[in-house]
């Protein structure tokens, strides 16, 4: 992978890249840098894969506009800039990466072959998750990023996950180490702010992905299964054995997913 910057409205945003031909871009989610994908690296022979840094992760910088909407905006002039005329791309995004890809498809569909929710949802937020998230960035204030982030990663994996891959929740937080408490923040903000999206996938034209955790508490599997007769062309795998984080519980199985969606695509388009 080679690491590039994209100068995005003054602000540096850093991505990765690899190959050559049709484009895939990978969004990481919430508490996340682009290296999540780093199981996912190889396995789009054929293609141009783009994973970037969202704004205010990683080496990114945070914008000006840091709502769902304004991250795809930048996540646009992104594959502006690399794509070729009249040529679409197929967005896939984790979690907060699911919601940005939303977005996106709600702004800008006719850009894309595809999309996909990777443990993601396009329902908004109920009261009692907005609860949540205000007592959360209530302690980002009072403890810090890396705090807050040591007490929320372990429990995106699954229950048994625990134990048995605890060095990958270490390399995970190695990854956050940096993070900043505003990053979080506005992050969080966007999220409980974000609208409903359901819309989104039942007027898709595109062909959508929806991938599930069986023991995933961030997006249940019965919230996630009531999404997916929306779209006009679904495509639904569970992982059994993954909570939150499926592209590195089941990295196998999640690669199989994802480069028989996007050829399949690629062969229909």
């Amino acid at each position: 992978m080679q690491v590039k910057e994209f100068n995005y409205k003054g602000h540096k945003l850093s991505y990765q890249t690899k190959g050559n031909g049709p484009l895939v871009v990978l969004l990481h989610g919430f508490g996340e840098d682009g290296t999540v994908w780093k199981n996912q690296y190889d396995i789009f022979p054929g293609y141009q894969l783009i994973i970037p840094d969202l704004p205010g992760s990683g080496n990114s910088y945070i914008i000006d506009d840091m709502s769902m909407e304004g991250m795809a905006d930048a996540v646009k002039e992104l594959a502006d800039s690399l794509l070729s005329k009249s040529q679409r791309l197929t967005l896939i995004g984790h979690s907060m990466g699911g919601y940005i890809a939303l977005a996106f498809a709600e702004k800008y569909p006719a850009l894309l072959n595809a999309f996909g929710l990777f443990h993601s949802t396009a329902f908004a937020d109920n009261e009692e998750k907005k609860s949540t998230r205000q007592k959360g960035i209530q302690f980002i204030r009072e403890h810090g990023a890396y705090e807050f982030l040591k007490t929320a990663i372990p429990n995106l994996y699954a229950p048994e996950k625990k134990q048995a891959k605890q060095q990958l929740i270490e390399e995970h937080l190695v990854t956050v180490r940096n993070s900043t408490a505003e990053s979080l923040v506005n992050y969080y903000e966007a999220m409980m702010h974000r609208p409903d999206r359901t819309e989104v996938l039942k007027n898709s034209h595109v062909p959508v992905l929806f991938v599930f955790g069986k023991y995933d508490t961030a997006v249940p599997l019965a919230e996630g299964l009531k999404l997916c007769s929306m779209p006009q062309l679904s495509y639904i795998h569970v992982l059994e054995n993954s909570g939150h984080m499926g592209m590195i519980e089941e990295d196998m199985e999640s690669n199989k997913i994802l480069s028989q969606f996007v050829t399949t695509i690629e062969t229909i388009a």
